[in-house]
C-alpha cells in the first residue's frame, strides 16, 4: 500500500513472514526427527535433519531478536503452523527417508525464492535485514542440495509431493504476511 507508512508495513511484514517460515522449518524437523529418531537405522537421516534443524533454530533466534527489537507483531497462525508442519515433517518421515527429503527440497525452493525477493526488495531499504536475507537463503540452498544429494528425488510420488509442500508454503508466506 502507497503512502505513509508503507515502508514500515512492508518491513513488518517480511519480518512476520521470515520468523513464520523459520518457526515452521524448525517444527518440520521436529516432526521428521520425532519419527527418525526412534527407528532403528535411521540415525544417519536424524544426525542429517539435526543439523539442519540446528541452523533452522539459528534463523529462528535471529528473527524472534528482529521482532523483539523492531516491535513486529508475530503471525497469529502460529499455533495452526506448529501442528501443520510438525505433522508434515512426521507424516513425510513416515512414507522414509527420500519423502522428508524431499519435502525440504520442496519448503527450501520456495524459501530460497522467496528470500530472493525479499533481498531485491530490501536493496537500498534496509541493510542490516538484507545481509541476514542474504546469509539464511545461502543456508536454505544448502539445505536445499543436501535433500538432494540424499535422494529427495527418488521419493515415490516426488512430483505430487513435491508440488502439493510447495503450494502449502506459498499459501502459508501469503498467509503470514498479514495475519
Amino acid at each position: 500500500m502507497p503512502g505513509l507508512g508503507a515502508r514500515e508495513r512492508l518491513l513488518e511484514e517480511m519480518i512476520r513472514v521470515d520468523h513464520a517460515g523459520e518457526f515452521a522449518a524448525v517444527q518440520i524437523y521436529r516432526g521428521q526427527r520425532a519419527v527418525f529418531d526412534r527407528i532403528e537405522g535411521k540415525a544417519h537421516a536424524a544426525r542429517i535433519i539435526a543439523e539442519m534443524e540446528a541452523g533452522e533454530a539459528e534463523h529462528l533466534r535471529t528473527f524472534d531478536r528482529l521482532i523483539a527489537e523492531r516491535g513486529v507483531r508475530p503471525t497469529l497462525m502460529a499455533p495452526l503452523w506448529r501442528v501443520a508442519a510438525f505433522g508434515l515433517g512426521a507424516a513425510t518421515a513416515l512414507m522414509g527417508e527420500s519423502a522428508a527429503h524431499a519435502c525440504t527440497e520442496a519448503v527450501e525452493e520456495v524459501i530460497e525464492e522467496h528470500y530472493a525477493r525479499q533481498s531485491e526488495a530490501l536493496e537500498g531499504v534496509d541493510a542490516p535485514l538484507q545481509r541476514v536475507v542474504d546469509k539464511f537463503r545461502a543456508d536454505e540452498i544448502a539445505h536445499k542440495e543436501t535433500a538432494i544429494e540424499q535422494g529427495a528425488r527418488d521419493a515415490p510420488g516426488y512430483p505430487v509431493i513435491s508440488a502439493l509442500i510447495r503450494f502449502g508454503c506459498r499459501a502459508a508466506i501469503r498467509i503470514s504476511e498479514k495475519i
